[in-house]
């Protein structure tokens, strides 16, 4: 506001121009601090989830790759010397190479164990059931979508389709001759055959797809129960977390211990950036980060259903 005042010779004095003075901020109330750390805690939810979904589809096959390429060399230098499997193998070790022309899968090695871990590998054959080319059944399980997702395709095989396998027995040929699901198990009165299972969806799996395949020609020989275990055709037992779309809850445990690292060096990486010289401090703490949330990741996926 400005006042002014006139003097007789009609001149115009100003004076000073006097504020108010300035109102104190208002301190928040306490609904606003709670409604603002709710929506940063949301949006960190968000993130972590968004997250999850880039490492499922976009990250997790480039582990599966860096695996399948260590595990096709190791296999082949197996097979070089003769000491392929062909009983009872190491939980994760290469037990076979599959080759399906029809679905784009060419030299994907099969590991032993159909566990939510085993199946980051690649295809898992079940430790129950006879190796691919013996006398029996041969039962190996694929991902749909996530780790390369190497039987995504499986229901567009067609009856005639061929199905290659080497095994330290030898290469064998399958031909797909049937078809079944969770509701509808295979039935095949023939006496070596394969069986290949999948998730039915991308999406929210909630049951299987399943092909059987004829061994073209005469199976090999199965080792003795006394040098493979005590199950069927010297093979171990299955474990619960063998079965189709299982999930392996020893992961909860290693998650939860990933967890409490990974916010323990957020803590810190704040504490860093706080009090030491900023870009030295994201220099350092941003691979950390990156492996630890890597690790929740990855054991997060071992808690959902195995052939996702």
């Amino acid at each position: 506001m400005t006042l002014t005042a006139t003097s007789a010779t009609d001149d115009t004095v100003v004076l000073p121009t006097i504020q108010a003075p300035p109102r104190a901020a208002e301190p928040p109330s306490t609904a606003r601090r709670i409604t603002v750390r709710l929506g940063w805690a949301a949006t960190l939810l968000a993130a972590l989830l968004l997250g999850f979904a880039v490492f499922l589809v976009a990250l997790s096959p480039l582990q599966e790759m860096h695996y399948q390429a260590e595990a096709y060399r190791t296999f082949q230098d197996r097979l070089a010397n003769q000491l392929g499997p062909t009983g009872a193998a190491t939980d994760g070790s290469p037990v076979a190479i599959i080759d399906i022309p029809r679905i784009g899968v060419h030299h994907e090695v099969v590991v032993e164990g159909t566990t939510g871990r085993d199946l980051m590998r690649g295809p898992g054959h079940r430790r129950d059931t006879a190796l691919p080319g013996q006398a029996g059944v041969a039962v190996i399980f694929g991902r749909g979508i996530a780790f390369g997702g190497p039987f995504g395709r499986l229901g567009e095989l067609r009856v005639g389709d061929k199905i290659q396998v080497t095994t330290g027995q030898g290469q064998f040929s399958f031909t797909v001759n049937v078809y079944g699901d969770s509701a509808h198990p295979v039935r095949d009165p023939a006496p070596s055959r394969l069986v290949l299972t999948t998730s039915n969806s991308g999406w929210i799996p909630n049951g299987t797809v399943l092909i059987g395949a004829r061994l073209d020609g005469d199976p090999q020989a199965n080792p003795s129960p006394a040098s493979g275990g005590g199950g069927p055709h010297g093979r171990p037992a299955q474990l619960p977390a063998d079965h189709a779309l299982a999930q392996d809850s020893g992961a909860l445990a290693a998650l939860q211990l990933w967890s409490v690292a990974l916010l323990g060096a957020v803590a810190l990486a704040t504490l860093a950036v706080r009090y030491w010289v900023r870009r030295a401090a994201y220099l350092t703490f941003a691979p950390v980060l990156a492996a630890l949330l890597w690790s929740v990741y990855e054991n997060a996926a071992a808690l959902l259903p195995n052939l996702y």
